[in-house]
This record gives C-alpha cells, structure tokens and sequence, in this order.
C-alpha cells in the first residue's frame, strides 16, 4: 500500500533506517541512523521545525500540554550535535524535516527497529511528540501507526495478552476493574467487603476458601524465563511461543528450560522449545477454527474453520478451559455455583459475547455483526455503534495530548576493541520468526534454505574473505557460523543476521537487556566480532 501510494499518488516517503531495506527504492529520502540513536534523530528533526517554525501552532495550543518542558528539551539537539550521535548528515536532518513538515498529513509508521531497543517505549513516545507538533493527530492519513508482526498481535494485546491489564487495557491495579471482573466471573463477595486493607488486594470467596484478584502487575515473558532458571518460577505453560529460538541470549533460555520443573507447551508443530517440554498439548492452526483476529488498525475481523482438525488436536481455547476445570477439581473446589460453570463455552460466539459484555471498547462487537459483513474498527461502543476508523478526532483520552521530554539515552552494549562491530537482528521475507511453519515449506526453503549474514564489501575487504563467504559471529554470550552475503544494504561496522534456523541463530548472541517499561529485549544492537572462518 505504501509503494502503490508513492506510484499512484506520488507521496512523500522518507524512510529512517540503518540498512537500506527494499522499500528505500521508492523513498524521497532514505536516513541512515546508527542503531539505537533514533531518539536523538526524532529530536534532532523536531529542532529543526521549531528552528523554521513549521510546527503546528493551533494545535499546540489547542489539543496539548506540557509544550516548554519538551521544547527545552528538543533545544538542545542541535543538527551538528544530532549528526555526531547519529552519523546522518546535517543537510539529509534538513531535508528530512522539511519533507515531514511541509506534506500533510503525514503518517508516521514504525515496525519492532523502533521498539526492540532498551529505550523503545521512548522512542514511540518521541513519535508521539513529532505527530503532535506537526498536528498530525486524529485525522486520516496522521497518526502514529506501529506495524505489528503478526496478524493478531493486536488482538491478543486487547484481550489481556499482558501482565498490566485486563481486556481492553482496564488496569488490574484498578479496584473497580477487578470488582467487574470478579462479578462476572462467579467470585461473589462476601459479608467481610471487597477489600483487605493489609494485603491491597481483593478478596473473594466462594463455599470454601478465598479467592484473590490480585492488585499487583505480573511478569512478562522476558522476565518469568530467567526466573524459572532462578528456580522462583516452578512451572511455565507456553502456547504457540518458540522462546528457545526467538528470545535473546539463547544459551541462557536453554538454562533455564533444563532448571524449570514443569513446562507445558500448546503447539501446532513440535518446536525446538518443545525439546524441553514435559507435555505437549496439540493446539490447531487458523484453517482449523472460528474466531476473530483484529489488526493493526483496530480492525476485528471474523475467520471461519475452513477443515476439521486431525487426531487429537483441538481449539486452544477449548484446551484451556478443560485444563481450567481439571485445576479447579483437582484443588478440591466446588464446581458449582458458577465456578465450573463459566468455562463451558459452547463456541467462540459466546466467549465474544463475555468480552462485549466486560469490555467498553469491544461493547458492541459479536459474530452476527462480522457474518453480515460490518467492518468494526473498535472501539465499538455499543450494538449500534459503526466503530471508530480514527483515533482522537477533537481530543485524546486524557483530554489534552502531553509532550513529553525525551533525551537520548545510548544502546546497553556499544562496540569496543574486543567486539568492534554492531549486529542488529530481525527477519527476512521468506521466514517467520522461529522457522517452525515456514521451514516446512519446500518453496520457501527453496528460495532461502539458510542463514544469511549481511556484511559490508568495505568490512568484508578488512576481514580478507577473498571471495569466501564463511564467517564467524562472537558476542559475549556465544557464536555462530553462516554464510555472508556481502551487499551496500549494511553500512560498514555493521552486520545484519536472522534467528530463523536453529543452526545458525543470531539469538545466540544477543543481549537480554530489557527496555524498562515494556520489557521487551535490546534485539536491534549488541557488540559482536566478525571473523574469516
């Protein structure tokens, strides 16, 4: 759609990137930042349309708050300063910035390069700040708009798929929230009252014991693996994950694997993780049931079973709510009343009929609306609700927009004498993630059958490859050995490797250092040194 845009209506595309990656051939301009400097970019732009005064006033003033303290901030990122840290030059700083600011609306769109770094919830709040200056918010064709990876990443997110929230990000630190939950859910209370002063938490109770809604954020993934290698987490059950090839510093997570006492693992495909499992549940793939999955663009869209599932596979949700009621008989709880009861779905329709019912912004999203063909972007806020295509016409949900003052803070593991150059990791078209559908496929194995490791002419001279393409990737944390294909889409000091084969897995090298707020790893830069082999 991006390319089709710039052919057919000849729009503007400026693309910021350290490797020169395929779309760069239909950009006006291609920005090539060191990795893990993209704050002290976005800054750096910004400087220079407040320096033109090509920002938008009225929305300023308008729709936003905390204006001075950002732009104090923002003052201090000269273009010369901004060129030193990020090695873009200073006239490309100018023309970037007079590109973004004098074609509106411009959309700004982003994929994991912004968010897989130790810093990468500042860097999207730093696009927050770019879109909000230029007034490039709640209107078609703005906004901040983050690429997902794969077709449901957003859905799973709006179902509580994180450790912080309920559905539709309702916060499980907020007590009115967990009393709705626990409502719905048969936890009734009792005559004691919703609250237990000295444990902040709530607590419910059924005809025998208490149950907790517990008040306090639980663990994201990057957290609960290295704890059950600590020993502090007995048991894992993972359902379609392949921590073992797509988290970082894979010789650590198989640590942890061999350390856990109990790993559970809801699969379509045994996995290289599934090495490490004491059972194996056999979920099924999209062909093989109904559900919804919902995009990028908040848009929840109906899938239909196309075959039946073969053997003993099943829905996951349908494995799950068997483990569930197992769990609560085997604990010797009642299965009356409501507690047994609330997992016996009888399809997808209802389970979509219990997250309308407890979450305001799928309120008016059920099956029958999809099957007619109504195209629902949420939030859906009731039955005869059309949906909302765009966020934040006339105002945000806080009211006012805030700037916020971002500085730039440099990468967790820099290049030095031992480790000169920078990898950065991601995937290639052919592959998905750890490889377990895509490697099956004859045709993709045809056209990419292994690892590649883009390296630099300019660094592949230095190394004196002379034509071999062998080479030799340390880091800290391990090493492995690939093919390079030396290709101008890398600059110099940089490599560029996949964790598609289990073989040669750039999480081998990679460093577990956790952006702070999110959790997600440093998978954009780490120290590494390249070697002939």
């Amino acid at each position: 759609m991006i390319r089709q845009a710039v052919l057919n209506r000849k729009m503007k595309l400026v693309v910021a990137d350290p490797r020169k990656i395929d779309i760069t051939e239909f950009a006006t301009l291609h920005i090539r930042q060191r990795p893990g400097t993209d704050v002290a970019l976005i800054n750096g732009l910004m400087h220079i349309i407040l320096q033109k005064g090509w920002e938008d006033k009225k929305f300023i003033a308008e729709r936003t708050e905390g204006f001075d303290e950002f732009k104090s901030v923002v003052d201090g990122y000269t273009p010369e300063k901004v060129s030193e840290i990020t090695g873009v030059p200073i006239e490309k700083l100018y023309e970037a910035a007079e590109i973004l600011a004098t074609n509106k609306p411009m959309a700004v769109i982003w994929a994991m390069g912004i968010t897989q770094h130790i810093t990468g919830v500042r860097n999207v709040m730093d696009l927050a700040n770019l879109q909000m200056l230029l007034g490039n918010m709640g209107l078609p064709g703005g906004g901040v708009n983050p690429l997902r990876g794969q077709n449901n990443v957003q859905g799973a997110c709006d179902m509580g798929g994180l450790p912080n929230v309920y559905t539709g990000y309702q916060a499980v630190t907020d007590e009115k929230v967990r009393g709705k939950f626990a409502e719905a859910w048969g936890l009734a209370k009792d005559e004691l009252g919703i609250m237990n002063a000295s444990r902040e938490n709530f607590i419910l109770h059924n005809s025998r014991e208490a149950f907790i809604l517990s008040n306090k954020v639980g663990l994201t993934v990057t957290e609960m693996i290295p704890l059950a290698g600590e020993g502090k987490i007995k048991a894992l059950y993972i359902l379609g994950e392949d921590p073992i090839m797509s988290d970082p510093d894979s010789k650590h997570i198989r640590h942890c694997f061999e350390k856990c006492d109990f790993v559970v693992l809801q699969e379509i495909f045994p996995s290289e993780t599934s090495k490490y499992a004491d059972v194996l549940l056999p979920g099924v793939s999209f062909a093989e049931k109904t559900g919804t999955f919902t995009n990028t663009e908040r848009r929840i869209q109906m899938c239909h079973k196309a075959i039946e599932p073969t053997g003993e596979a099943r829905d996951d949700w349908r494995i799950t709510a068997e483990l569930a009621k197992k769990i609560l008989e085997g604990d010797g709880r009642a299965v009356n009343g409501g507690i047994h009861a609330g997992w016996d779905y009888a399809n997808t329709a209802e389970i979509m009929k219990e997250i309308a019912a407890l979450t305001p912004s799928y309120a008016g999203v059920t099956h029958e609306r999809l099957d007619r063909g109504e195209r629902l972007q949420w939030p859906v806020k009731s039955l005869d609700h059309a949906g909302t295509p765009i966020l934040h016409i006339g105002a945000f949900p806080r009211g006012k927009g805030k700037f916020a003052p971002i500085d730039h803070v440099p990468p967790a593991e820099r290049p030095d004498d031992d480790y000169p150059m920078i990898l950065s990791t991601g995937r290639v078209l052919y592959h998905w993630h750890g490889g377990e559908m895509t490697r099956r496929a004859k045709g993709l194995m045809e056209v990419y059958g292994h690892t590649l490791v883009e390296l630099n002419p300019d660094d592949a001279t230095r190394l004196g490859l002379n034509g071999k393409r062998r080479v030799r990737i340390t880091s800290r944390r391990g090493e492995i050995e690939a093919e390079a294909w030396i290709t101008d889409r890398v600059p110099p000091g940089m490599v560029y490797a996949n964790f598609h084969f289990p073989e040669a897995n750039a999480n081998e090298l990679t460093i577990a250092a956790l952006d702070p707020v999110s959790k997600i790893p440093e998978y954009k830069v780490c120290a590494v040194r390249v070697e002939r082999v």
